[in-house]
């Protein structure tokens, strides 16, 4: 085991015991410790955790009584809003598993998810409903409730309210259609919480090489590893502020910005969609001590001509990860707040953190030192021989917040794990490398996966879609640099012979943008008569990317 970074461990136990308890247990203790305390802030309301546990106890009678049974996958299919937070809870209140879907998907890649997860029930914000309901009756999806982001919000906010925010409710009464409203004025109370550490608890969905997502199933366990740490990490208390930006369907706003808050008996200030305005108008009102971000969100945040240093002084702790922050951009965060931006590392298999930042020494552009009980190396991918600093190789991570396994993919597990010195390492497909006192930087990634303003996207299943088009032949995605997004999606086309000269690249743009998930649709498109190929006839897709890397680096 390295232990390098231990030189410069925080003033922190390197080890940490796990709760055996459920995270609903962990809402129960801080509404029974902080009953009048702020839970969340929405928009000009409050409710405080008194208010938000009965509220997570009422649904999960419901849901228990429209029939959801202990250890049934639910789906979770919301923006951030208030309702997410009582929905996640509220699943795991009645015992089941909580699965939750990025609200931009389309309905046919919905589809998928809900049959993987054999799904018989959901919650939903009303403004995704149209995606929704082709799949009631069609697929395993029976019951749906449907949840107005407006029943939460109140009068005192100033700043820019998104439009989801202000939809007044809809009234749809048919077969398999539940009110949020209405499941909660049922008052119906749920059965004994029985839940126990190793019982799955989440199903955060990733893809894999092949395109197909894969639900990585995360029990009590292994989400209270990361909850904890975090909460120890960033120093946080019952009188911080966290503002809520990252979508909480994403395993790192998931951790960091609800159950650790919620651990810790924080205040969340909840974000519906990022706006620049908008967190500024958050962080003053609220006096936001705590912000976990993205590199992208920073950069816009920074960019805006309105921002005051006054208007953000209360913020304490700045952190994030998806994306190394360009270094110009964390030094004209540092001159204007004083902090200095502390990144981490982790995946969905991992429930977010597996590396982190010390807060009080990091390294820009680094994904820190591993967290705790975190065995981190790095191996040669072919052979699986331990390398030593500064030799590159494949990140492999052995702790506690490691997934049991992928759902339903017993080949992909077999690959995805390997045993040295007894114990069970995940290899993440990262290339990296760790330097003299322990901390672990990114160089490549041994997988094909694009990082567009935070979001995973994959070319295989971008390019599975493409094919759908009649006018296309072949297709290669890869990732190009971009300034403002980290990287954007460019597919290069083959067009079928009857279709050349007839349609053009801003044609198939539009096309992918109705097909595909807003973060998903190529940004560029460039016709080829021809593409790279291996003797056996696969395409060099990393001879393309390398391509638009050179061009980028002329420019």
């Amino acid at each position: 085991m390295l232990k390098l970074h231990f030189d410069h461990w925080p003033k922190l136990a390197k080890s940490l015991t796990v709760p055996e308890t459920s995270l609903y247990n962990n809402l129960q203790v801080s509404a029974a410790r902080y009953p009048e305390h702020k839970a969340i802030l929405y928009y000009g309301r409050a409710m405080t955790y008194r208010q938000l546990d009965h509220e997570v106890n009422a649904l999960a009678g419901y849901l228990q009584h429209i029939g959801v049974e202990k250890g049934e996958k639910v789906l979770l299919f919301m923006q951030n809003s208030p309702q997410f937070v009582i929905g996640f809870y509220a699943i795991l209140r009645a015992g089941a598993v909580v699965v939750p879907i990025n609200p931009m998907l389309t309905a046919e890649e919905l589809s998928f998810y809900i049959r993987d997860g054999e799904i018989k029930t959901g919650l939903a914000g009303q403004e995704l409903y149209q995606k929704v309901k082709p799949l009631l009756g069609s697929t395993t999806l029976e019951n749906l409730v449907l949840a107005a982001y407006s029943d939460y919000t109140g009068d005192d906010f100033e700043g820019v309210m998104p439009p989801e925010a202000q939809e007044p409710r809809i009234d749809i009464q048919e077969p398999g259609h539940h009110l949020w409203k209405q499941a909660l004025e049922a008052n119906l109370k749920p059965a004994v919480h029985s839940a126990k550490a190793d019982d799955l608890a989440v199903l955060p969905y990733t893809s894999g090489t092949t395109g197909l997502p894969k639900g990585c199933m995360h029990t009590n366990r292994t989400v209270q590893a990361n909850t904890v740490g975090a909460n120890h990490w960033s120093s946080a208390t019952p009188n911080a502020v966290h503002l809520m930006s990252l979508p909480l369907f994403h395993v790192t706003g998931m951790v960091h910005s609800m159950h650790m808050p919620i651990y810790s008996g924080g205040t969340m200030a909840i974000m519906t969609r990022w706006s620049r305005d908008a967190a500024v108008e958050l962080i003053k009102k609220n006096q936001c001590t705590h912000w976990v971000a993205i590199a992208t969100m920073i950069v816009d945040f920074l960019a805006n001509p309105n921002l005051k240093k006054e208007d953000i002084a209360s913020l304490q702790s700045i952190s994030g990860g998806g994306a190394a922050l360009p270094e110009a951009v964390g030094e004209r965060l540092h001159q204007l707040t004083g902090l200095r931006f502390v990144e981490g590392y982790g995946l969905s298999e991992t429930i977010a953190q597996t590396h982190f930042n010390p807060p009080d020494r990091p390294k820009m552009q680094c994904l820190g030192i591993p967290s705790f009980d975190v065995d981190a190396r790095i191996i040669e991918p072919a052979t699986g021989r331990e390398l030593g600093v500064g030799e590159v190789g494949e990140i492999i991570v052995c702790g506690p917040q490691v997934m049991v396994g992928y759902y339903n993919r017993d080949d992909e597990n077999r690959q995805s794990f390997l045993e040295i010195d007894g114990k069970r390492f995940f290899r993440t497909g990262d290339i990296g490398r760790f330097d003299d006192e322990g901390y672990f930087f990114i160089v490549d990634r041994v997988k094909r996966m694009i990082n567009a303003s935070g979001f995973k996207v994959w070319p295989t299943e971008i390019e599975s879609y493409l094919y759908k088009h009649p006018a296309i032949q072949q297709a290669c995605v890869v990732g190009v640099p971009d300034p403002r997004r980290g990287e954007s999606v460019k597919a290069f086309v083959i067009l079928n012979e009857e279709y050349k000269g007839r349609i053009s690249e801003d044609e198939i743009i539009e096309w992918a943008k109705q097909h595909m998930a807003a973060y998903k649709y190529p940004r560029e498109i460039e016709f080829r008569s021809e593409f790279p190929m291996t003797s056996s006839g696969k395409i060099l897709w990393r001879r393309l990317q390398e391509e638009e890397r050179e061009k980028a680096g002329n420019v």
